[in-house]
């Protein structure tokens, strides 16, 4: 009992101690300074207060973790939203069957005659066809030709002549038009309406 009585005041003792030591060592420290605004660096006064610990209830935790995993696993089993291609999909006004045109019965003699001149365009195109692959192996034969004599006349001229030409590709071609080109056109300039479609992923909602 009597130790404990003697323990209070030697704790309240140490407790002033430590004040004044903390106390002459901020005074040490600031006398150094010649600004005032030293003051506003002391130890206590840069202490921060101490913030109130939230409780968080472990099972509302695990509740939102648990949705979380949900969403993420409907995500993951929902199939990406594709684009469609609209110049592959026929307009619906233009399936209706009141548009469709009849089917027209030809004579015996029509279809025979367009039979047989099938089969006489079908003859010329392969005439042409075997016209034009003889061609190309008589150009290729005479060219291997050429080249072996050349490699015999001058081998120099030859590795010339087998190296490849860079200028070759890319190939560029412009085919016929429907209609000739109009000279100095100067093409309209005005706005016009925008009726691209936006496609955006639909989300689950919570």
């Amino acid at each position: 009992m009597a130790a404990a009585v003697l323990g209070a005041p030697a704790r309240v003792l140490r407790s002033r101690c430590w004040f004044l030591r903390t106390w002459q060592t901020q005074i040490r420290d600031t006398h150094q300074r010649a600004s005032l605004f030293s003051f506003w660096e002391l130890m206590p006064m840069r202490a921060e207060p101490l913030r109130k610990k939230k409780k968080v209830d472990p099972k509302k935790d695990q509740a939102a973790r648990d949705r979380l995993k949900k969403r993420i696993r409907r995500l993951e089993k929902a199939s990406q939203e594709l684009i469609p291609i609209e110049d592959f999909i026929t307009p619906v006004r233009f399936l209706d069957k009141v548009r469709q045109r009849p089917q027209v019965e030809l004579s015996f003699e029509e279809s025979e005659r367009r039979a047989l001149l099938l089969k006489k365009w079908s003859f010329y195109k392969q005439q042409e066809h075997e016209m034009e692959r003889n061609a190309i192996r008589s150009m290729l034969e005479a060219q291997q030709e050429a080249l072996q004599e050349l490699q015999l006349t001058s081998p120099e001229l030859h590795a010339e002549a087998i190296k490849r030409d860079p200028s070759l590709f890319p190939f560029e071609r412009e085919g016929p038009n429907y209609t000739p080109p109009v000279s100095n056109y100067q093409p309209p300039e005005g706005r016009y309406h925008d009726i691209t479609k936006v496609y955006t992923q639909v989300e689950f909602k919570r």
